[in-house]
């Protein structure tokens, strides 16, 4: 039986949830085999506080975006 576990921030509504599991199970059955009911998703909100990336917590600011060059010549 297939376990697909999937992290994300928390905020998705359970409508969000419920499209994307019927979505991974439906891609998962066409391309790798087996039916819808021996997959098995676990969704886990983790904290932004709890989630890093290149060393930085993603409840950090963010830094402000640099401003494209076509915005800097108009």
């Amino acid at each position: 039986m297939p376990m697909i576990r999937v992290e994300m921030f928390p905020g998705r509504t359970p409508d969000q949830k419920r499209d994307f599991a019927k979505a991974v199970t439906e891609s998962f059955v066409s391309i790798c085999g087996g039916t819808p009911q021996s997959v098995q998703i676990v969704f886990q909100d983790v904290d932004r506080g709890d989630w890093a990336t290149a060393g930085k917590l993603a409840s950090d600011a963010a830094p402000a975006p640099a401003a494209s060059p076509a915005a800097k010549s108009a």
